[in-house]
């Protein structure tokens, strides 16, 4: 692997600190309590200075994956709501944003109502909760398997302890013949890259708000299981295909996978 592509993280580490650093501490000056919270303040501002140009490096992806969603759809990781300009909104009956960061609901509502879904009629749900906090999710949505569709989008690498996240949100959330559309950086098939992957995480992982460069989402998404009325362990998905980024390079410490897994009626 080239030194300039296994360095490369820095120069997106000075930008996002040359663009949030003064902002985030003007906020924690005017409101103290914002210290316990001081690197999600600080990956707000960083999300508003590049969650343009993010969303556009990843268009061609999402313009192909995400308008297969349908019904009930649950947005892990909302953002600012950048998911909804590429669902195909006849066939989405309830937009649910999950976003813990509740400084960017806003941006989630004028979005979200700009394409026709609103709180007022119950087409728009905002949850402030986390991906793990399963039990709320089912509490809001009125019971087990309330959801059509699970979304995420560079999200899941944010997740603590993601492998029984995501398998609690299918197993738990997502309808029987429902599917899980995902576009996430992952960890590199390639040795060298996965090792600066690992190398670098824990220093990007501060400032960017528990994000990781290392976690093989796509494979524990491939590998969920579920145990059978005779006792035998079988995949919870009836189908599912994983695919890069086209023309993305192979030392990118970003390496980017989508998939589309649809769940076994069981």
């Amino acid at each position: 692997m080239k030194l300039a592509a296994a360095f490369a993280l820095f120069s997106d580490l000075h930008a996002a600190v040359r663009v949030a650093f003064w902002p985030t501490l003007k906020d924690v000056y005017h409101n103290p309590a914002l210290i316990l919270h001081v690197s999600r303040t600080f990956m707000t501002h960083v999300w508003t200075a590049f969650s343009a140009p993010t969303d556009e490096n990843g268009r061609p992806v999402k313009r192909a994956l995400l308008p297969n969603a349908t019904g009930t759809v649950l947005d892990l990781g909302a953002g600012f709501g950048h998911t909804i300009q590429y669902l195909n909104c006849s066939k989405v009956t309830k937009y649910v944003a999950l976003e813990p960061n509740a400084q960017m609901h806003s941006h989630i509502r004028r979005t979200a109502e700009c394409a026709g879904f609103r709180e007022s009629d119950g087409s728009l749900v905002i949850l402030s909760c986390g991906a793990e906090d399963t039990m709320q999710i089912l509490e809001v949505l009125g019971g087990p398997h309330p959801v059509d569709t699970i979304i995420s989008v560079l999200t899941l690498c944010s997740i603590p302890s993601l492998k029984g996240v995501v398998t609690s949100l299918v197993r738990d959330v997502l309808k029987p013949g429902g599917q899980l559309l995902f576009y996430e950086h992952v960890l590199s098939p390639r040795a060298d890259v996965a090792w600066w992957q690992r190398f670098w995480t824990p220093l990007w992982s501060i400032f960017l708000d528990g994000c990781r460069l290392d976690c093989p989402t796509h494979l524990h998404i491939g590998n969920i299981k579920y145990v059978d009325d005779d006792g035998k362990e079988l995949s919870i998905w009836d189908e599912g295909e994983t695919w890069g980024k086209p023309g993305e390079s192979e030392e990118n410490l970003w390496w980017h996978q989508a998939g589309q897994f649809r769940k076994r009626v069981q």
